[in-house]
């Protein structure tokens, strides 16, 4: 799974201020802890499919021994992980789309969904696609 470090402050208007320290294109707030928390997740969904979109790097958390009393965590749903790990290792390997379109005899609209975080793949497609890339989904 991939989870991110939240940080939560006290807005000027009674709500809560919601940034992601790795990733500072996430900004939002929530009336209540968890709606911020949740508001958060969205948020980082959002801007990872931009950065995605445009085929730029999208920064991987850093490890903390020691989190803020003001930071939480959030987990990002098992598909978007998925497809996130998908493109880090897509990058890793510096294959382009093309390359795996033709390791998955795919046309390329289908190569395109698996990153599309708004597109709910198939696990076998997406393990298909770590194959073609020389890896593996490993649950932990």
């Amino acid at each position: 799974m991939v989870s991110y470090r939240i940080r939560l402050e006290p807005d000027d208007n009674d709500t809560l201020l919601a940034t992601c320290p790795d990733l500072p294109g996430v900004v939002t707030y929530g009336d209540t802890r968890e709606v911020a928390m949740a508001h958060a997740v969205d948020a980082i969904e959002t801007w990872i499919a931009s950065l995605i979109a445009d085929g730029l790097d999208v920064p991987r958390p850093t490890t903390v021994k020691r989190r803020k009393a003001e930071e939480a965590m959030v987990t990002l749903p098992a598909l978007t992980a998925l497809k996130l790990e998908l493109y880090w290792a897509l990058r890793d390997s510096r294959i382009t789309r093309a390359e795996l379109m033709r390791r998955l005899n795919w046309n390329r609209e289908s190569v395109d969904r698996l990153f599309r975080l708004d597109h709910a793949s198939r696990l076998d497609q997406i393990e298909a696609a770590f194959r073609a890339l020389g890896r593996q989904i490993s649950v932990q």
